[in-house]
């Protein structure tokens, strides 16, 4: 197990469990689109530390855009194996060749 998968798991118990104590249980029941447009500002967050060539702000917004990428992907059902099988299809093979593919 990873750190990611642990951090999934422990999303995937408060997307079940619900409650008010949770933050991630919150955000799940705003819905997928407000999950979604959290990621987008933490990932507006990481892009901006990395202009600024600030590593330690960098480390703690791309900590922040992971959470925030697994949060949006429990709420849409999207499993990390689900991820991770994709990426193992794609793994040896050129980036330009693999978006080619797509379309």
């Amino acid at each position: 197990m990873s750190i990611l998968h642990d951090l999934f798991d422990t999303i995937e118990a408060r997307k079940a469990e619900g409650g008010a104590k949770s933050w991630t249980a919150k955000l799940l029941a705003k819905g997928p689109e407000k999950c979604a447009e959290k990621f987008g500002e933490e990932a507006i967050e990481a892009i901006i530390e990395a202009v600024k060539g600030d590593k330690i702000a960098l480390t703690a917004e791309a900590a922040d855009v992971l959470y925030h990428l697994l949060v949006m992907l429990a709420a849409r059902d999207v499993s990390l194996e689900d991820v991770e099988a994709e990426l193992a299809k794609r793994s040896g093979v050129s980036g330009i060749t693999e978006k080619a593919s797509r379309g």
